[in-house]
């Protein structure tokens, strides 16, 4: 498939054609507490040597791991990370409240470059539009190295620059899933991610059966090229996946929404000797899930994707930095849409407001964007 079919119309998204001027103050959206967010103001710090300067024009919400944190789940709030040993140890919080500045997808403009870095090949300069992460703040100040080959392609919106890291997760999956052309791949989860892993499934020669327990999502997910849709609360997942191949199950499932009934269904939704890729962000104990079911008998493979690195095979062609850039790539030529991925822009004033949406009514948003 070479472009986009039509997908529902959403509401539209107002442009930014210019950025306001400079200010001394700096707004930070922080979580104070579970479920407590609030805008802090900083005095805007001095641009250290060796990094950029950019002014914030939008900021996806994550709506799943930044919602850990939002709700208190986060596993970093209780133990602590060891990277060397790679380890959670119990004791002290990695992080503590207030929470400040999560966020991972962001755009914005170029408004200073330490002096010393003119002349950097590949170095964006004041004006150029660029994506990357500085979290939920009105500027952020970033090394340079992190934003050599991050100008937004020609062509794109500044609102798609917000959808490099998800698509990189959703990518991701895609790759440690290993399709082969003419597979069947049943993905779970068609929040923004889910639906970005149907349409890349799509595009590497995957049928596609989408599952959530959403209605609307389904709907939307046949748009991007979902061939089978299943409702998780009233179909018989498993069941209906292997009518639809024949008896034989799916290929690959990929499971991306977090919940643990979702990865034990996938589980019991692919063949014999069949993949499961788990890029959810699981949290808690693993209710729901029986690993002595149809995992231990059908001798599943159980594979997670986690945006830290690339699947271990590809590690000599494939990094972060170019999931990425080839999401971003793909959207440019018109082979995934974005756009009517956004279900609400928000003013970062009102930052709460779009937390209580996903945490409450999920159902009523897809992509949150917090607008500076």
């Amino acid at each position: 498939m070479s472009s986009v079919p039509p997908v529902p119309s959403v509401p539209s998204v107002p442009s930014v054609s210019s950025v306001p001027p400079a200010s001394s103050v700096e707004r930070v959206v922080q979580f104070t507490g579970p479920r407590q967010v609030e805008v802090a103001e900083h005095t805007r710090a001095a641009l250290p040597p060796g990094h950029l300067r950019v002014r914030t024009r939008y900021s996806g919400i994550s709506a799943g791991t930044e919602l850990t944190a939002y709700r208190g789940t986060n596993p970093y709030l209780t133990r602590t990370w060891d990277p060397e040993a790679r380890l959670f140890r119990d004791g002290a919080p990695g992080i503590e409240y207030p929470v400040a500045g999560w966020g991972y997808s962001e755009v914005g403009e170029v408004v200073e470059v330490s002096p010393e870095l003119a002349g950097t090949p590949g170095l964006p300069v004041p004006g150029d539009l660029v994506w990357g992460i500085w979290g939920h703040r009105s500027e952020g100040i970033v090394p340079a190295e992190r934003m050599v080959g991050h100008t937004l392609p020609a062509g794109l919106e500044p609102l798609a620059g917000a959808f490099a890291r998800v698509g990189a997760i959703a990518y991701n999956a895609v790759l440690a899933g290993d399709i082969h052309l003419g597979e069947d791949v049943a993905v779970f989860g068609q929040g923004v991610i889910g639906l970005l892993t149907t349409r890349l499934a799509r595009l590497s020669g995957a049928r596609v059966t989408a599952v959530d327990a959403l209605d609307g999502r389904l709907e939307t997910a046949k748009h991007y090229g979902a061939r089978h849709t299943l409702n998780a609360r009233t179909d018989a997942v498993a069941e209906r996946v292997r009518e639809a191949t024949g008896g034989l199950g799916a290929d690959l499932a990929i499971e991306i929404s977090g919940a643990y009934p979702a990865l034990h269904e996938a589980l019991r939704s692919v063949a014999a000797g069949g993949r499961v890729v788990a890029s959810g962000f699981y949290q808690g104990d693993g209710i729901g899930l029986r690993l002595g079911d149809e995992f231990h008998h059908n001798r599943v493979q159980l594979i997670c994707s986690q945006i830290g690195g690339v699947p271990p095979q590809l590690s000599n062609r494939w990094s972060v930095e170019r999931l990425q850039q080839t999401f971003l790539r793909l959207v440019a030529e018109g082979q995934v849409d974005v756009d009517s991925l956004v279900s609400h822009v928000v003013p970062v004033a009102d930052a709460a407001d779009a937390y209580v949406l996903l945490d409450e009514r999920p159902a009523e948003a897809l992509q949150v964007v917090l607008e500076f």
